[in-house]
């Protein structure tokens, strides 16, 4: 055991979207934090490149393989072709470097609307979860750099700013696609224009109203309808997020944060009912979610997986904070004897405080894609390889622009623009996000990433509904092995809780928005997905049912009141009944927030660390 061990403030398990920014503003208060990352400190084009999104979630150096069910019935579950049999499940990608799941995301930064935050507060009692007091930590993180939206009629451009309240001295660098790109590609012009065409037909929005507007305004309603930009977390052309934060201030205060990568814990050290540390093993790639393979794509060598040797501890001097995401968390927490005592007693597991809602209220979004094919390839991507290039092999334009100005289309997402609207089913928020991406994209399975550059002339739709009722899913222990991955069900649909048949009907509206926009969309050929024949309620509604994915889980620790069977963290964090132990990443919510949740979970870490900074008062 070497002295950073034993000479830390707080340990944090996980550097992604909870653990990150959490451990640097902690590091920079001035306390002494250790970071233990399960996967590598690997980096490459494909993490660095914007439009290499795919390919990074692919990348065998940067992922965890994570096969989940969608559905329990195997005759259901064996209709979605992206089902893989041999592994009894469908991908399900995560992170597995510094990063997390920010170093693998597609960077979408869209925050979550007031409502979100007002549940809290109410469920909570705490003021400082209020829309305000988050609206503040949003000017806190951010750093924005796109072209705003143009100011609403009566008002001018300072109006705008003071009214769209972005923050712009944060250390999350936060743009959006340059308006100039789209002109550079005729055909991404009709799709631009085919989405504002719908937008104001199905919204009556006049012409006088500039579009796209911009989602992440303060001053835009939780109900907005309308089209928008898609606001990605790209800085001078680069993906950027927790890694970034991370190592500026581990190199500004390497005396106070360090970062350990191939560190799998394996438990979290109590005495009695008090958390002191973490156990874990010193192996790169020991986590059994580690794919095979020797190398990423991109040339840079992943080596083989290392079991690990003997369990090592790593003592914090204040607290452990848990930040493994809403898969790992709760199997780490089981592992430590914290979960619902009956389970963890048939494994073999000790209980220490029988908590049921560890690995309980798993839950996601349902995303489904339409996807069209044209009749031209897009006249820019001729002649590029969409792709990185291998060594020693010439790099085509676009990725020579990107790489030597920072410019062009590789610096984007994808994402060309979206609607947002309501849905039939629809609360007091907007519950669909609709978007388009000039590729053929269907979901996640083994090879996804290729398969939708393969061709050049594939329009795809995404829909997104949010705010889903469905709240059945479970992580479970397979077995008290820690590098052994854990069981995780989502019960879609009627398997689950909540209103199955609302939650339907919200897809089904979201795919008539996504139709009207390929409608408009001159020299389309016809619909591949979920195809021209597929027109009645009910064929979509089985489309829907067998062949939605989703990729924002969360849940699986969520926050609640102490007289709560199934909370199992407070409104600061705090494990309830065991002390100096938090959870800080997307398995605390409730209910999953917002369209996107990677802001979200930034949003919560920043909060986590006022709160424990100021139960930890130095001087």
């Amino acid at each position: 055991m070497d002295a950073t061990d034993e000479d830390v403030d707080f340990v944090i398990v996980g550097s992604g979207a909870g653990g990150g920014p959490l451990a640097a503003r902690l590091a920079l208060d001035g306390f002494r934090v250790l970071v233990l990352e399960a996967g590598d400190d690997h980096a490459c084009p494909y993490y660095s490149v914007p439009i290499m999104q795919a390919y990074a979630s692919e990348d065998p150096a940067m992922r965890w393989d994570f096969f989940v069910r969608h559905w329990g019935a195997d005759e259901i579950q064996s209709r979605d072709p992206k089902f893989v049999p041999e592994r009894d499940g469908v991908l399900y990608p995560r992170g597995s470097t510094v990063g997390g799941s920010t170093a693998v995301s597609a960077m979408v930064t869209m925050y979550p609307p007031a409502g979100d935050w007002r549940r809290l507060a109410e469920l909570t009692g705490d003021p400082s979860w209020g829309p305000e007091a988050m609206r503040g930590l949003v000017r806190r993180l951010e750093a924005w750099r796109g072209a705003d939206a143009q100011p609403l009629p009566g008002l001018d451009e300072a109006d705008r700013e003071q009214l769209a309240g972005h923050g712009r001295s944060g250390w999350l660098g936060t743009t959006r696609a340059a308006p100039s790109l789209a002109g550079r590609e005729p055909r991404f012009l009709d799709i631009i224009g085919a989405i504002e065409q719908t937008a104001r037909t199905m919204f009556d929005i006049p012409q006088e109203v500039s579009l796209p507007r911009d989602i992440n305004a303060q001053d835009t309603p939780d109900d907005f309808q309308g089209m928008t930009f898609v606001p990605v977390a790209v800085r001078d052309g680069r993906r950027n997020g927790s890694r970034e934060r991370l190592q500026e201030v581990a190199r500004q205060h390497p005396d106070r944060l360090t970062i350990r990568t191939g560190c799998l814990v394996t438990r979290v050290v109590l005495e009695g009912t008090t958390a002191v540390g973490v156990e874990y093993l010193v192996g790169r790639r020991a986590y059994r979610a580690a794919p095979a393979g020797s190398a990423c794509a991109a040339g840079a060598a992943t080596g083989p997986a290392d079991p690990g040797g003997a369990a090592r501890t790593a003592r914090a001097r204040r607290e452990v904070i848990l930040a493994g995401g809403t898969f790992n968390t709760p199997q780490l927490l089981m592992l430590s004897g914290l979960g619902p005592a009956s389970e963890l007693a048939g494994l073999g597991i000790e209980p220490v405080r029988d908590l049921p809602g560890v690995g309980a209220n798993l839950h996601d979004r349902y995303e489904v894609s339409v996807v069209g094919e044209l009749a031209e390839d897009y006249p820019i991507f001729a002649g590029a390889a969409l792709d990185v290039p291998a060594d020693g092999e010439p790099a085509d334009d676009l990725y020579t622009q990107w790489r030597d100005d920072a410019d062009g289309p590789y610096t984007t997402n994808g994402s060309l623009a979206a609607i947002v609207a309501r849905s039939g089913v629809a609360g007091p928020e907007s519950d669909l996000v609709v978007f388009a991406l000039p590729i053929d994209f269907r979901g996640y399975y083994p090879g996804y990433a290729k398969d939708a550059v393969r061709e050049h002339d594939r329009l795809s739709i995404v829909v997104l509904k949010a705010h889903t009722t469905n709240r059945a899913g479970t992580v479970r222990l397979r077995t008290t092995d820690p590098r052994d991955v854990p069981a995780i069900d989502f019960r879609y649909f009627e398997e689950g809780s909540g209103d199955a048949a609302a939650d339907l009907r919200g897809v089904v509206d979201g795919i008539g928005i996504a139709r009207s926009i390929l409608s408009r969309v001159p020299g389309v050929r016809r619909e591949l997905v979920p195809g021209d024949e597929v027109t009645d309620k009910d064929a979509l509604a089985s489309f829907v049912r067998e062949q939605s994915w989703g990729h924002h889980a969360c849940g699986t620790a969520r926050i609640g009141r102490a007289d709560d069977p199934l909370a199992v963290v407070d409104g600061d964090f705090r494990v309830h009944g065991i002390d100096r132990l938090r959870v800080v990443d997307a398995s605390v919510f409730p209910d999953i927030p917002g369209l996107f949740i990677a802001s979200a979970v930034y949003l919560i870490s920043e909060k986590a660390a006022d709160v424990i900074a100021a139960a930890h008062p130095k001087g």
